[in-house]
């Protein structure tokens, strides 16, 4: 059998695991948002900050900008929903 990579027909880029580590916070959040328990808050804020990480190497890496900035803007939007959750549950 042939390796991932082989297979794959997308390039495993930066900015491909950035938007796909986005796509994973994001359903994390919405998890979070639809239960609001500390252990879907907690999961929710690792997604978050793998995201965080994958946008900071798609950045170094001069990716394409728009689809970083994009990204950037949904990460910031999902972290402040996510406070708004955290403060649910600690108010609990």
């Amino acid at each position: 059998m042939a390796k991932r990579s082989e297979m794959s027909w997308k390039k495993d880029s930066p900015n491909t695991f950035l938007s796909n580590s986005v796509e994973k916070a994001n359903r994390s959040v919405k998890q979070a948002m639809s239960h609001p328990e500390e252990m879907a808050v907690e999961h929710a804020f690792n997604s978050i900050a793998r995201a965080e990480k994958a946008f900071s190497n798609a950045e170094q890496h001069g990716e394409q900008v728009e689809n970083i900035q994009l990204n950037k803007e949904q990460l910031d939007s999902m972290r402040q929903q996510l406070n708004d959750v955290n403060r649910i549950v600690e108010e609990q």
